[in-house]
């Protein structure tokens, strides 16, 4: 069976359901969803592949003090590497994903890298040229070379997932004088402590808005490609949904609409403008000066 992880607050349930349904459409080997929810309840009757964790659940040195310093997002995101060292207490691989990934291929092979590789981490892959729009340069250097929505692990991967917990102890902060990025920024550190982490090639895994220019879209014999690769998942972050949105990533917007009917069907009270967010004042600042000095 492939295990599956992520946490969310009561208010994100019906994105996890979608994320569910998602495998269901998908998964061709059997699969459980884990859910860590950090507040309000869950049914006790449960479908067999998907089961439901409270904190009490856990066990880690990490989780008294982590809960103890952090609440909302930042005990979210230091919970990760707690909540996945707990499950490998009881299984031998399981992949994280954040409750706003959508899967549309099998994923089925990932479990097949992690027979040989204690750490899977998909690159952001944002542009990084140095002659144009620098500040996706910069961008690598600031929020982490790795995205924290993915991270798959396998036994092995135990030592670096209780430093990585021990790191987000230590600081879970968006912080770029220190070099912190909340818990992502860690993950840059992983190809070094743990040398059997694989940096995924696959383009069609963690598909968002932020690399579409090095993981250009394109239809070939009718299916959608990321950067020449079939699209296995899809990070719905709010910056992918504005790009759709706005008509600057059209290829996927048949992707979206399938993914929005799926959430609508769990909270039908939802409308598209609920997930779109425009750029902020500062970075439209930020963006129009990159481009102004290097014309």
């Amino acid at each position: 069976m492939n295990h599956f992880c992520t946490i969310t607050s009561f208010s994100h349930l019906y994105k996890v359901y979608a994320l569910h349904q998602s495998l269901v459409n998908t998964c061709e080997e059997n699969f459980q969803l884990h859910v860590l929810l950090l507040d309000g309840e869950f049914s006790e009757t449960q479908k067999e592949s998907l089961q439901f964790y409270k904190t009490a659940h856990l066990q880690s040195e990490y989780l008294t003090p982590v809960l103890n310093k952090y609440n909302g997002d930042k005990l979210r995101w230091s919970l990760k590497p707690v909540f996945l060292c707990s499950l490998l207490n009881k299984i031998e691989k399981v992949v994280y994903i954040d409750n706003d990934i959508a899967f549309f291929d099998s994923v089925d092979f990932l479990f097949q890298e992690l027979e040989t590789h204690a750490v899977l981490l998909t690159p952001h892959r944002y542009s990084f040229s140095p002659n144009k729009e620098q500040y996706w340069l910069e961008n690598n250097l600031k929020f982490g070379l790795y995205n924290a929505g993915f991270v798959a692990v396998n036994q092995n991967a135990k030592s670096v997932l209780e430093w990585w917990a021990a790191a987000c102890l230590y600081r879970c902060e968006k912080n770029f004088w220190h070099g912190l990025y909340d818990d992502q920024k860690y993950l840059d550190l992983f190809p070094i402590i743990e040398p059997s982490a694989k940096i995924l090639e696959h383009k069609g895994c963690n598909v968002a808005g932020w690399n579409i220019e090095n993981c250009p879209r394109s239809i070939i014999e009718k299916q959608t490609l990321a950067g020449g690769f079939p699209i296995v998942f899809i990070h719905f972050n709010h910056f992918t949904i504005r790009l759709i949105l706005e008509g600057n990533d059209e290829l996927l917007k048949p992707f979206w609409q399938q993914y929005f009917n799926c959430l609508k069907g769990y909270k039908n009270s939802i409308k598209e403008s609920d997930f779109y967010q425009p750029l902020s004042f500062t970075d439209k600042l930020r963006i129009k000066f990159w481009n102004l000095i290097n014309r």
